[in-house]
């Protein structure tokens, strides 16, 4: 188990970290009163593994007692249960900057000026950052940096490639893009075998259109394309801290041809190892349509 405690100064990012620790699986508690940490450790452990990555964030706006934290982290010290600490913090400079940004007070200081609460909590922390086993200082972070930083030390660095989660999904213009499209490419521009009575049978995953739809120049062209592009694309989306990507291939009906390309796609992208996954939203939507026709 990977059992960490998140706290820091107000306004480091404390936030953020923890919606980067959400997105890598770990089940994440707010302001958990530092006197219930040993009782919380315990239920984890008895979850037989059902709970195997946690993070507890700890911080003064509830204006927690150090004490308790430390008694808790003693005890389960003594217990030989293993545990980390992580501290977030920042220049004075970036973090009054950030609060007058945000126009909120410092919660130490709500009716005076931040500088007055952040060096009131720095010292309040300070025995904390002492213990600390990683201390990230996000003054000149962004987002995405600070992402990739949480992912660098608390990822699944075995198998880095399954951190984001690919689907492919061909669809039908005639239907509407689907929504949820991070990327929408449309091969419509591709002879479509629709016209060709002995393949309008068939949809995209069946061989002869699949072979049909590949063997087009125009197909050849746009596939090497599209798969450099997304060679580009995709390493930069998982240094974002991306955590899913949509594909949205597109065709007229979302029979013939975006479900070939697809597929392609898709196989493309198992090649790379990546964690990818392919869909055909209306592929049984436009055989339908053909029979109402009829």
């Amino acid at each position: 188990m990977r059992f960490i405690i998140v706290t820091g100064l107000s306004g480091a990012g404390k936030t953020e970290a923890t919606r980067s620790l959400e997105d890598m699986g770990y089940f994440c508690v707010d302001n958990l009163p530092p006197k219930l940490i040993p009782k919380f450790a315990e239920a984890c452990v008895q979850s037989q593994g059902k709970i195997d990555k946690v993070a507890l964030v700890i911080d003064i706006r509830g204006g927690i007692f150090f004490d308790d934290l430390f008694e808790s982290l003693n005890y389960l010290k003594k217990q030989d249960f293993k545990y980390e600490i992580l501290f977030l913090d920042a220049s004075d400079e970036i973090l009054v900057k950030r609060f007058k940004e945000s126009r909120r007070s410092h919660p130490l200081a709500p009716g005076s000026r931040v500088i007055t609460g952040i060096n009131e909590e720095r010292n309040r922390l300070r025995e904390v950052k002492d213990r600390a086993d990683i201390i990230i200082d996000t003054s000149k972070y962004a987002i995405r940096d600070l992402r990739e930083e949480m992912n660098k030390n608390y990822g699944d660095m075995k198998q880095p490639e399954k951190q984001l989660s690919i689907t492919v999904l061909s669809f039908g213009f005639k239907y509407g893009i689907p929504v949820d499209s991070d990327l929408v490419f449309d091969v419509r521009f591709i002879p479509n075998p629709f016209y060709i009575p002995e393949l309008k049978p068939f949809s995209g995953s069946d061989e002869p259109v699949r072979k049909y739809v590949l063997d087009q120049e125009e197909t050849k062209g746009f596939v090497k394309r599209a798969d450099d592009m997304l060679d580009f694309l995709i390493p930069n989306y998982k240094k974002e801290g991306k955590r899913q990507l949509i594909i949205s291939v597109g065709c007229t009906g979302g029979r013939h041809r975006s479900v070939a390309i697809a597929n392609e796609i898709y196989k493309k992208l198992l090649e790379r190892n990546y964690n990818a996954s392919v869909e055909h939203r209306d592929i049984v939507e436009d055989v339908h349509q053909g029979a109402k026709k009829l």
